[in-house]
């Protein structure tokens, strides 16, 4: 279902076949300014490339996407220091659109900072992920590869859930077992409970924990029932993703401070002031209550903008 639909919103030629390809148009910078060693600096650009070609030509599900079909994400590695020799605390950026259909515009979907990354590179060493055996012979060397392949399963079931109802499940497993199998040693963090209440552990469970439906239910009300529905009846496409807040409100309130609800609202909120802005006044009213409550970060500016 998710090919049929995302064909329709992004095919631009005439193609009468369809390819096999890779699911991801994949940009990774890495910026090493931070790193005061006398490892020289080229490895830097030796690790961009690597992982570049790491995400783009590894074929991540049993799908067949044609060249514009493929996810935009950009993974921005920032190291911050040297931790031992040949190994590096970083900070990873991933962000992943979503195209609207009818439009030009392409909506954020995952707009997400990790500060647990560590891992350990020496210029030319393999970048390879193995399902099967996630902490290779070198864990060090081995979380990075497991932390991307990990954010690319959470990039894959973000997408496929917001063309069809569950779509995302097998994705979101596949990051659940990443997490279960993940790299362990001296500064690996960002895969157990107990790391902290905001990591990859939790957001892995939040999404494939049963009692967080509702988490699923609000991407595909939002994405496929709401921005999609705009081009051809904006109140009712807008009323669908006043929905999908009120999917979050519920979850939020039996389950206060989630990690996936607020998770949902990172890179949002330029999007969600400029829909609801020309929301009808009782709509716009409740907009408004609903982010303030569950989006706090931004809570001044939908206040100011939604009045």
């Amino acid at each position: 279902m998710r090919k049929i639909i995302i064909l329709v919103i992004v095919c631009c030629c005439n193609c009468c076949f369809f390819a096999a390809g890779q699911e991801l148009n994949a940009k990774v910078t890495v910026i090493a300014s931070q790193i005061k060693s006398t490892v020289d600096k080229k490895a830097f650009q030796t690790l961009q490339t690597a992982l570049t070609n790491f995400l783009n030509n590894r074929k991540w599900t049993n799908d067949n996407y044609q060249q514009q079909e493929k996810i935009t994400c950009n993974f921005l590695l920032t190291l911050t220091k040297d931790v031992e020799s040949n190994v590096y605390a970083a900070v990873l950026t991933v962000q992943s659109g979503r195209p609207v259909y009818n439009s030009a515009y392409v909506s954020p979907i995952l707009n997400y900072q990790d500060n647990d990354v560590t891992f350990k590179y020496v210029e030319f060493q393999q970048v390879e992920f193995n399902e099967n055996n996630v902490m290779g012979t070198d864990p060090a060397a081995s979380n990075l590869t497991a932390i991307f392949a990990y954010y690319v399963y959470l990039i894959l079931g973000l997408d496929y859930d917001s063309f069809s109802p569950r779509g995302g499940d097998q994705f979101f497993r596949k990051a659940q077992s990443i997490v279960t199998n993940a790299p362990d040693g001296r500064n690996i963090t960002g895969w157990k409970a107990f790391d902290g209440q905001r990591n990859r552990y939790w957001l892995a469970e939040n999404f494939n924990n049963s009692k967080y439906t509702l988490l699923h239910d609000t991407y595909y009300a939002y994405y496929r029932l709401g921005m999609d529905k705009m081009y051809e009846d904006e109140n009712q496409g807008r009323q669908q993703m006043l929905n999908s807040l009120n999917n979050l409100n519920t979850l939020n309130a039996d389950n206060p401070n989630l990690f996936g609800v607020q998770f949902f609202f990172l890179g949002k909120n330029d999007e969600l002031a400029k829909v609801f802005k020309k929301s009808p006044p009782q709509e716009r009213v409740r907009a408004s209550e609903l982010l303030q409550r569950l989006d706090i970060t931004n809570a001044e500016r939908y206040k100011q903008e939604l009045k």
